[in-house]
């Protein structure tokens, strides 16, 4: 507990001791480099610390990640348990666009995405609709981003993982487009635009601050949530705080493929989950990014923040409050963006801008800030 009421540190999860641990597997990673040149290959080490590792062979850029969904899984078994609604395609789409949205971020677009399915037990695909459910999920997620499903692995892991449970994550490959360089923030500079590009509500990151949540409600996940009195829509009913959680991921590889088709000149691109707004000075370049702008926060992320009684200081550096993703463009290229957007049925608007340094976050509408030292995911050395 804290002054922000519940807080992630609460719910296990500590991102300044994890952040800290990646940081020195990034430099123990670094010093492999080398070796990839006796494969004919060479190491870009200047992408160590974006979403994803880039490497060059034979005259293209490769890009190469690793996600997981987290606890997310945990919440759709307690909703099939206890609602009898089955989510589980859901939470598997969420985990392939968990990776491929970071794949594309450094401007790849999918070639394979690989599963790892670990179950505490192998019981686990009993429930054969359940299992059905969760293989089709992944499958449309991969049709959606346009790849192929390579294949994966299946462990049961008794002892490391609970048998009711399943650990879903997984890993891609992917392609820069020939003749173009990978996206690494190079270019970024004071007077690019920023486009907020909208979320669905919690996505990939803060399940296990959900859960805490969930287990201070009478209800659990079967709360209902407020009714949105702006709604025109009364017909279905309050949703619950399940439900909400569960709904799906969006995919912006195809938003991706389109700014590149169209040659936008895009200067960087970040993937808002773990660590909310912060991640918008992912880059670690001596500049400062205003955003005047916010997108609607989703009512499942606003209930969220008001149960857990989160300032806006700890809300917008913890869930992605509406942002799913941000495109940094070149001046006057900001309402091309958002327009592309649109077409593929995605909610974006001109949040901002980058300016001139010291490194930073501003939220105006929220007068928050965020200082450089309250993100670093580059390696040492």
């Amino acid at each position: 507990m804290s002054r922000d009421g519940a807080n992630y540190r609460a719910a296990g999860v500590d991102y300044e001791t994890l952040d800290a641990g990646k940081r020195l597997a990034m430099a123990k990673a670094l010093s492999t480099s080398p070796l990839l040149a006796a494969r004919g290959a060479r190491a870009l080490d200047r992408s160590r610390g974006e979403p994803a590792f880039v490497f060059e062979l034979d005259g293209r850029a490769f890009a190469f990640v690793v996600e997981g969904l987290g606890t997310k899984s945990i919440i759709a078994r307690h909703v099939l348990e206890r609602q009898g609604i089955d989510r589980f395609a859901e939470v598997a789409y969420d985990t392939v666009a968990a990776i491929l949205n970071d794949l594309c971020c450094v401007g790849a677009l999918p070639l394979v995405v690989n599963a790892y399915f670990a179950t505490g037990a192998s019981e686990w695909y009993l429930q054969s609709d359940r299992a059905a459910s969760l293989l089709e999920g992944w499958r449309r997620a991969c049709v959606d981003a346009g790849c192929a499903w390579g294949g994966g692995e299946s462990p049961s892991l008794p002892g490391m993982l609970a048998e009711e449970d399943i650990e879903l994550a997984g890993a891609a490959v992917g392609a820069v487009p020939a003749g173009r360089a990978a996206i690494l923030g190079e270019q970024l500079g004071a007077g690019d635009e920023i486009v907020l590009v909208a979320s669905s509500g919690l996505h990939a990151n803060g399940a296990s601050l959900a859960r805490l949540v969930a287990s201070r409600l009478p209800e659990g996940y079967a709360t209902e949530l407020p009714e949105d009195p702006s709604s025109s829509d009364r017909s279905a009913g309050a949703r619950t705080f399940g439900e909400a959680l569960l709904e799906p991921s969006l995919m912006y590889v195809p938003l991706v493929a389109a700014l590149l088709e169209q040659d936008v000149e895009l200067t960087y691109l970040s993937h808002i989950t773990g660590h909310g707004l912060l991640k918008l000075m992912r880059p670690r370049r001596e500049l400062g990014y205003e955003i005047v702008s916010l997108p609607e926060v989703p009512e499942v992320l606003e209930f969220m923040v008001s149960e857990a009684q989160m300032t806006p200081q700890a809300a917008y550096s913890t869930f992605n409050m509406g942002a799913g993703f941000a495109v940094y463009c070149d001046a006057g290229a900001a309402e091309t963006v958002v327009s592309i957007a649109g077409e593929l049925g995605l909610g974006a608007h001109v949040a901002g801008a980058v300016v001139p340094g010291p490194r930073r976050v501003v939220l105006r509408e929220l007068d928050v800030t965020y200082e450089s030292g309250d993100l670093d995911l580059k390696p040492r050395g």
